[in-house]
């Protein structure tokens, strides 16, 4: 713990400086926490990449650009007299405390899978009586990842499949349904074919919540995994001095085979 406080105290310091209305940065003076937002977000998702890289010098800087944000948030709230960057540090610490009995307490888990039940169930606890279990969902939240909290939130009340057999129909029903509104015979409307997908997406964030993956996680790993092997055919393509404006689908297709085929190795490796 003292290893740690000098330097978060000299980053607290540092704030301050930049926000201080005489002698601060003009333009950390002028933000607020509307205009910090985005950045927040945006070191979030450069923590994700940096993991999914498996950097581990680069996580280390993209946690401490994201625990500026922290501090950045706090300063601005001290300034108001709402809260400080000592009240957020305690209030975590307070709940971490109060949801793990089994750690700090005398209460036994039975596993991880336990332990995830009754995490859920005092979280259930502690909201308002008469609220929602949908409040406070951030709505800026990728849609993927909201659909997730949002399906993981109605479980918690019962409102859920047995098992991921029902979420895998659901998922076959929508793509019957958004198959249907993208015919031509069936007059769909593009507003129709747009909820459907919608409903599609939704459904396919429950079966990977009922598979216990994380949705927002896989797309971004399929995103990556595709631009690794569409560059691959690029290069290719450039190799026999074509772009792939100037080449046509089955050439393609076929390198990308390659590619794929290349990764995955021999069968049964």
């Amino acid at each position: 713990m003292s290893r740690a406080s000098a330097p978060i105290e000299r980053l607290l310091e540092i704030m301050v400086r930049l926000r201080d209305p005489a002698d601060g940065c003009p333009w950390d003076r002028t933000q607020t926490f509307a205009t910090i937002a985005p950045f927040t977000l945006e070191e979030a998702y450069e923590v994700a990449d940096a993991i999914a890289r498996d950097d581990l010098v680069a996580l280390r800087d993209e946690l401490g650009d994201l625990l500026f944000q922290v501090v950045y948030h706090a300063r601005m709230a001290e300034e108001l007299g709402a809260f400080d960057f000592a009240t957020v540090a305690d209030g975590i610490a307070d709940k971490l405390v109060r949801r793990h009995p089994h750690v700090f307490g005398t209460e036994a888990v039975a596993g991880a899978q336990d332990q995830n039940r009754r995490w859920e169930a005092m979280k259930a606890a502690e909201k308002a009586a008469g609220s929602s279990v949908l409040d406070d969902l951030p709505v800026a939240l990728p849609a993927l990842a909201r659909a997730a909290k949002i399906g993981k939130r109605v479980a918690r009340v019962g409102f859920d499949w047995p098992d991921a057999g029902g979420a895998f129909a659901k998922v076959e029903e929508e793509v019957a349904e958004l198959r249907a509104e993208a015919t031509a015979e069936a007059g769909g409307s593009r507003e129709r074919r747009f909820e459907e997908l919608g409903d599609l997406l939704f459904a396919v964030c429950n079966v990977a919540r009922k598979l216990d993956l994380d949705p927002e996680g896989a797309l971004r790993h399929a995103n990556t995994k595709f631009e690794r092997r569409f560059r691959a055919v690029e290069a290719e393509l450039a190799r026999r001095g074509r772009t792939p404006a100037e080449s046509d689908l089955a050439e393609m297709d076929a390198i990308w085979e390659a590619v794929k085929a290349a990764e995955l190795g021999p069968p049964g490796r």
